[in-house]
């Protein structure tokens, strides 16, 4: 049969008939704009923004974080169509299957790994540094060789730097996740939602408090002159900066991996996915606004908690009556940061063993990755599989090199989904869709060529992890999946 066989329709919902595979419909609306929420405003927020504002964009960080969520609201509307149309765990990748193919669809599966996994691994490196801060305010002080991965030079406030071995904060995250995970959807849901409120209110209050603390003199020029070197300022550092960040938006396609806990994933999956977005995006580009108003943004290169350095800077010269509060926001964002860092994890370890399931159902990966607890109605064998393959990335691997894999798989999902809204409209111009992807084919075409171009301001040695890491998963599709494909007669 040929490589590029579809799965139908009829028989994706089907599959996701009434026994529902073991799964628990118990999630609404707002869990399921929470979860967006949950797994977008975290690491990009909090680390990202300061570092792309310092080396690409200066003040301009305003529009890159504009682009970047335009970028992901084309792909969200791509995504909302297929989640009502086919309301099926499995994001991209059942999508795909039921448009491009099975060769196409296996390696977007693949291609995912990139997204949640590695997306987790990356967010509990940040979360371990974000930890080590916040017990240093404390007075507490964790073995520096344990904070980092092996190699990476960890300051000392008295002596010199300390080379890390191992990331055991980032570990310990990992597999507490993991374990809440394991033992429900509905709890897991609940504690995302708490750590949601947590953070989005800490967001809040820094926007509150730092619009007293903008300097027009730091906003000048708003796009500061290109160096010579692309990405570098200017309008190409724009895009660089957007390309830098776009790890920020990740996450909100997630919520479509748990359609099949939704309880009316038709009406509700479109709303969790767009409503999120448009939430996140506001809050980003406030935040960025008012950090770089507060101190010069060059004064954030290479800092992993930019936000912290803006108040840092503005206590300096505070008057007397603002000094307290200002300590007390500080405190608050180290917070923030760790149950905003803890829901992006959740929601991403959540995702992966998800599409693994959905992979296991179609014959793609060994049976083992397809069985739901009896009991707490979870994919537990692969959430514990998946929790330790993130602990083992998180603990070894530096943040730079994951976070820019994690970027552009996740640019290639878009652009495969925006292609396959458009294959679906000509395949079945008469399937039902409740929620419809508006301007097609223009919208779809225009997501297609952003995220591309996205792809295109990420370093070579990017494409080059991008391309082993495809050329390995079609190795392992010839090797086991090809031959035991249920679509195979």
């Amino acid at each position: 049969m040929s490589l590029f066989v579809t799965k139908s329709i009829d028989a994706l919902k089907a599959e996701a008939g009434a026994q529902n595979e073991g799964m628990r419909r118990v999630l609404g609306r707002t869990d399921l704009v929470l979860l967006g929420v949950g797994a977008v405003i975290g690491a990009g927020i909090f680390v990202l923004t300061g570092q792309a504002a310092a080396a690409n964009a200066g003040p301009a960080i305003v529009l890159s974080m504009l682009l970047a969520g335009v970028v992901s609201a084309l792909a969200g509307l791509c995504y909302a169509e297929f989640a009502s149309t086919v309301p099926v765990s499995g994001s991209a990748y059942t999508y795909t299957y039921a448009t491009l193919g099975e060769l196409v669809a296996w390696m977007i599966g693949w291609d995912l790994v990139l997204e949640y996994a590695l997306g987790a691994a990356t967010v509990a490196v940040s979360w371990s540094g974000h930890f080590i801060g916040f017990m240093h305010q404390l007075g507490i002080y964790p073995p520096p060789a344990l904070s980092g991965a092996p190699g990476t030079l960890v300051a000392v406030a008295s002596g010199d730097p300390v080379t890390a071995v191992f990331n055991l904060p980032a570990v310990i995250i990992t597999g507490l996740v993991a374990a809440l995970l394991v033992v429900g959807i509905k709890e897991s849901a609940a504690v995302n939602a708490v750590m949601v409120v947590i953070k989005v209110s800490v967001v809040g209050v820094v926007i509150a408090v730092g619009v007293f603390f903008i300097q027009p003199s730091n906003l000048h020029p708003f796009i500061p002159e290109n160096t010579g070197t692309f990405g570098e300022y200017g309008w190409s550092g724009i895009m660089r900066g957007a390309a830098v960040i776009f790890f920020s938006f990740i996450g909100f396609d997630a919520v479509s991996t748990a359609a099949q806990e939704a309880r009316a994933p038709q009406r509700d999956m479109p709303v969790g996915i767009l409503g999120s977005l448009a939430i996140c995006t506001t809050l980003y580009m406030l935040v960025s606004f008012e950090m770089v108003g507060m101190v010069p943004h060059k004064a954030m290169l290479g800092s992993p908690a930019p936000m912290v350095v803006a108040l840092d800077s503005v206590l300096g010269h505070a008057e007397a009556g603002w000094t307290t509060l200002l300590v007390v926001v500080k405190m608050l964002v180290e917070i923030g940061a760790l149950a905003g860092l803890t829901s992006v994890m959740l929601v991403m370890m959540l995702a992966q063993p998800r599409i693994f399931h959905s992979m296991a159902k179609d014959g793609l990966l060994p049976a083992f990755a397809a069985r739901i607890h009896p009991r707490w109605g979870t994919p537990a064998g692969m959430t514990v599989v998946t929790g330790i393959a993130v602990a083992l990335a998180a603990g070894f691997t530096p943040v730079a090199v994951l976070g820019q894999l994690v970027s552009i798989g996740t640019l290639f999902a878009f652009v495969v989904v925006a292609i396959g809204v458009l294959f679906l409209r000509r395949q079945r111009p008469d399937l039902e869709r409740p929620f419809r992807t508006p301007w097609v084919p223009f919208l779809p075409i225009l997501s297609v060529v952003v995220s591309t171009l996205l792809m295109l301001s990420l370093p070579w040695a990017t494409w080059e992890r991008l391309l082993i890491w495809m050329a390995l998963g079609l190795a392992i599709y010839i090797a086991y999946g090809y031959r035991h494909s249920k679509l195979r007669p």
